[in-house]
């Protein structure tokens, strides 16, 4: 499946300053798998041992993976997946 994946400001530098990479995959997992294939610096940012890193976010059409079937939520094509990650402060 051919998926559009949102890159956020902070990270672009780590995929050549792109704001979205098309991927093709067929579950969320796959497809943050296949943007570190393409970009190889992303992988320390959203992995950790081989886990998603806890701060984090991944959404498939404005819905938290989460709260679907994390990783292995399947994704169809034209489907947007955003990387959101989490921002603290006090």
């Amino acid at each position: 499946m051919a998926v559009k994946v949102q890159i956020p400001t902070p990270m672009r530098p780590h995929t050549g300053n792109l704001p979205t990479v098309d991927v093709s995959a067929a579950t969320a997992g796959e497809a943050l798998r296949e943007l570190c294939k393409l970009h190889p610096a992303m992988e320390q940012r959203l992995f950790d041992n081989g886990q998603l890193r806890r701060f984090v976010n991944i959404f498939i059409n404005d819905e938290d993976i989460r709260y679907l079937e994390n990783l292995d939520t399947k994704i169809k094509d034209s489907d947007d997946l955003a990387i959101i990650p989490a921002v603290a402060g006090g």
